[in-house]
C-alpha cells in the first residue's frame, strides 16, 4: 500500500467522470501531496491514468484490490 494524504472515491461512476473529478481535486491540493482514487470500473483503471498523463500530475502507480474489486490509482500532484 502507498502513503496518500488524501482519498478521492468514484465507485460507481463511469468515464469520463472519474478523470474529471481527479482533476478537480488535484487542482485544490499542494505540490508533493499523493491522491488516492478509488474505483469499482475497470476502464476508469486505465484511462483516469492516461487523461492525467496531459497533465503535470504524476501517476504513481496502480492497484488491483481483488478482495473488493477495486483499483487504486495514486497522482502526486504537481503544479
Amino acid at each position: 500500500m502507498m502513503k496518500y494524504d488524501m482519498e478521492l472515491n468514484v465507485c460507481g461512476l463511469v468515464c469520463p467522470v472519474p478523470a474529471l473529478k481527479t482533476k478537480k481535486q488535484l487542482r485544490t491540493m499542494k505540490p508533493g501531496t499523493v491522491l488516492k482514487v478509488i474505483t469499482d470500473y475497470k476502464p476508469a483503471s486505465e484511462s483516469v491514468p492516461r487523461d492525467l498523463a496531459k497533465t503535470k500530475h504524476k501517476h504513481l502507480g496502480t492497484d488491483y484490490m481483488e478482495d473488493y474489486e477495486q483499483w487504486y490509482i495514486y497522482f502526486e500532484t504537481v503544479k
